[in-house]
């Protein structure tokens, strides 16, 4: 029987899960626009192939892949292209976005569709089916899927583990997908099985999640070597390398990916949503969204159309609470805080938080103490406070050489920080840096 084998260091925070956890996924109406970003997943934004005008049914293609490491945007409902222009990005820039004005008559019905039968497919039909469905990890970082199944030819992958962790606070998405829609989501590992062929799968499911682990145990077919691991409850457990390292005692070097030591890691919302495709032939268009914290007074699990504006789905749960503070895209250790609701629900866009004054913390930094708590609670076992030191005099150089690029931003360090000291921020701001440094030419 496999165990689960834990990660060093990592943190505590409170869930606040309570919310959320046990409400069933409910689908929201459709709002008056959707805007749909070009840039909603790693690797290049896509390609409009709309323009102003035009009718578009649900499930339309309103913009291509470019390239291998890309993705298409589909139309999340039925409408008319009103303007393809720049638009406020829940990253905090802007991003060139196609704007609809949904059609208030439309029963938003998707186009009949040939559904393949995958079993049919060779591999790479398989991984081109999922990339002209536009699917991305729906954990958050919202890389390509395809990607992920077409691994390097030198490396031979035994295990795929799927994240079930969600171990942010507040976010229940993943949740409610395993706990309701459990033998969707394992059709969708036996058909990444069956892409990578390999024999083992692992879903890993934190221990605060006991109703979701029944069902996925109740649901798993007995033709395939896939287990269902409860793993402790820690913060970042739904990290790529620490789930790996949870789930097989194995680390991933440093600088290094999964596919290295023979692991590919998928979100459960992925799975699903690969599953979805050849089902119903619906590319990503939806997906599963938490909204939560005290400062909003309808917290729910929903099934949001891509492209939403938060400001819509936030009325749809009853609206902001008078003292409301602050809106946060994903989770409080690693979400973005929003200067404009307008900004739309990507595909990647896990959980909407929004925080109250009494539940955040001061703005005050105090000068670090040298407490060692931040190393403490390192996953990768950096030192946060003397990265800190040198981000606070742009010596990027200098951290660098002492592996910022291993950070994973997870905000562990911050967490635990008692002089408040944004170090995850700073890490993040350092890491842009250098990018552009690159970018420019200049030696990194």
């Amino acid at each position: 029987m496999l165990e689960s084998l834990g990660f060093r260091h990592g943190v505590h925070p409170p869930e606040h899960k309570e919310r959320t956890a046990a409400l069933p996924i409910r689908r929201m109406p459709f709002p008056d626009e959707i805007v749909l970003p070009l840039r909603q997943h790693a690797g290049n934004p896509a390609r409009p192939v709309v323009k102003v005008g035009d009718h578009v049914e649900r499930g339309d293609k309103v913009a291509e892949a470019d390239g291998f490491v890309s993705v298409p945007i589909h139309a999340s409902a039925a409408g008319t292209v009103a303007d393809i222009d720049w638009w406020p990005h829940i990253d905090g820039t802007s991003a060139m976005a196609v704007r609809l004005t949904v059609d208030p008559h439309a029963i938003q019905l998707p186009r009949p569709r040939v559904i393949p039968h995958w079993e049919g497919l060779t591999p790479a039909q398989v991984i081109q089916a999922v990339q002209d469905g536009g699917v991305v990890g729906l954990g958050g970082a919202a890389f390509p899927t395809h990607v992920k199944l077409s691994p390097p030819r030198e490396f031979a992958v035994h295990t795929i583990i799927i994240n079930g962790a969600e171990c942010e606070p507040y976010l229940t998405s993943d949740h409610r997908t395993m706990a309701e829609m459990p033998g969707r989501v394992l059709a969708g590992v036996r058909i990444m099985m069956h892409v990578l062929g390999v024999k083992r799968a692992v879903v890993g499911i934190e221990r605060n999640k006991p109703d979701a682990i029944a069902a996925m145990q109740a649901a798993c077919p007995t033709d395939l070597d896939i287990t269902i691991l409860p793993l402790t409850v820690k913060y970042p457990q739904g990290a790529e390398k620490m789930l790996i390292e949870a789930v097989t005692g194995v680390e991933v070097p440093s600088g290094k990916l999964p596919v290295s030591v023979g692991v590919v890691v998928q979100n459960v919302g992925s799975a699903a949503a690969i599953a979805e495709i050849f089902e119903t032939g619906l590319p990503l268009i939806e997906r599963i969204v938490t909204v939560s914290g005290d400062g909003v007074r309808k917290p729910g699990n929903l099934i949001v159309p891509v492209g939403t504006k938060l400001i819509d789905l936030l009325d749809v749960c009853g609206g902001l609470a008078p003292d409301a503070a602050e809106v946060i895209i994903g989770g409080p250790m690693m979400g973005v805080a929003q200067a404009n609701l307008d900004a739309p629900v990507t595909k990647g866009t896990t959980g909407v938080v929004v925080l109250t004054t009494a539940s955040m913390r001061g703005e005050t930094v105090y000068p670090c103490i040298h407490c060692g708590r931040c190393l403490d609670a390192c996953p990768v076992f950096l030192n946060p406070s003397l990265l800190g030191d040198l981000a606070r005099k742009q010596r990027y150089d200098a951290m660098a050489e002492l592996h910022l690029a291993d950070c994973m931003l997870c905000g562990s360090c911050s967490y635990v920080c008692p002089s408040n000291i944004p170090l995850s921020q700073q890490f993040a701001f350092s890491k842009a840096a250098l990018r552009k440094r690159a970018g420019a030419g200049a030696p990194a």
